[in-house]
């Protein structure tokens, strides 16, 4: 996909609309940084889904970060001059384009069928096969002759969020613990298919504490993945806390920060973990395969794919046929190359 306009004049306002979930938020954060790389002087507005908005929390590049939904859309920007010189709308709700028509001169987002024609809107075709899903939201600013040098998601703990961390760590009695791996055991409930045996987690865990004893594992996640995980917890007493649905997500992405490692499968909290950087296992199903989804320009991520992937995308095929032999190499791997990387735990 080439440029498919040139933007004239001066750009001072711009803006973003992103209503998606945690991992799909997140994936934009490079198209953010590509704007105001590209305008470093323009305000950039994100507004996002009130309740994913906050993983964009403290980045430097974002001026003004507030939250629109599709039913709220209609009711916003009908009596006021156009604020932004550009808008950028990913999604494919027409509640979502046609408030950006209202605010902004130029509005630019994905080609759907059905779409209005309007003079101020660039369409911009989706690609024909299958590509990285940060390089696919690239395409839209790509069209405006906003190119992208940084590819890497990016996520801001404060120092406020990391101290009720460390403080969460302490009273587990894990503060020191080496190596600290969090695990993500579930995927969100309509992505079920995505979802790694448990019995395959607790081999992983046994295996861990036999080359490392001192291992100490935090099971990560929301109320279901505490249920979920209970037995892990039952079964490792001293080596597995659970910290699933007792914190926050910005409190609980600030305890990732202070991890060793960590093991989960395709979800919000795995696309947080890529943005922080920290070393990582992945675990992808066949139909969504992590040569799109997985972290770009992360070398401390091994993803692992599902044996079928490239020749099936059904859903019926089972995680299961991810074995733990082929995850635990890929952590024990990545255990002895980050020996001697500082602990995670003394950073701001």
């Amino acid at each position: 996909m080439g440029i498919l306009i040139k933007m004239r004049g001066t750009i001072e306002s711009i803006l973003v609309i992103i209503v998606a979930r945690i991992g799909d938020t997140l994936l934009t954060t490079p198209v953010f940084k590509a704007i105001k790389s590209r305008y470093p002087n323009a305000q950039l507005t994100v507004l996002a889904h009130p309740k994913r908005m906050e993983v964009l929390s403290n980045l430097a590049y974002i001026d003004r970060l507030d939250s629109i939904t599709k039913r709220s859309a209609p009711w916003r920007g009908w009596f006021s001059r156009k604020k932004f010189d550009l808008a950028i709308v990913f999604g494919a709700e027409p509640e979502l384009i046609s408030y950006a028509q209202r605010t902004s001169t130029k509005v630019a987002a994905f080609r759907r069928e059905g779409m209005t024609e309007n003079p101020r809107l660039l369409k911009v075709a989706l690609p024909h096969g299958a590509i990285h899903a940060v390089r696919e939201r690239l395409l839209l600013t790509t069209a405006l002759d906003i190119q992208a040098n940084d590819l890497k998601l990016d996520y801001i703990v404060s120092p406020e969020e990391k101290a009720v961390a460390r403080k969460w760590l302490d009273e587990q009695g894990i503060a020191t613990a080496h190596p600290l791996i969090g695990l993500q055991t579930l995927s969100f409930p309509t992505k079920s298919h995505r979802n790694w045996p448990l019995s395959h987690f607790s081999e992983l865990i046994q295996l861990t504490i036999d080359k490392y004893p001192t291992a100490r594992f935090v099971i990560l996640g929301d109320e279901a993945s505490r249920i979920h995980a209970k037995g892990l917890a039952e079964h490792f007493p001293v080596a597995v806390s659970i910290a699933a649905g007792t914190m926050s997500l910005r409190h609980s992405a600030a305890l990732m920060s202070c991890l060793d490692m960590y093991v989960g499968v395709d979800t919000g909290p795995t696309h947080i973990a890529g943005a922080l950087g920290i070393p990582m296992v992945s675990m992808y199903h066949c139909a969504y395969p992590g040569r799109y989804l997985a972290p770009l320009d992360n070398p401390l991520c091994a993803v692992i794919e599902h044996p079928l992937t490239g020749t099936t995308v059904d859903i019926a095929a089972s995680m299961a046929d991810i074995s733990v032999a082929s995850v635990w190499n890929a952590l024990d791997t990545l255990l002895c190359s980050t020996a001697d990387i500082d602990d995670p735990r003394t950073h701001t």
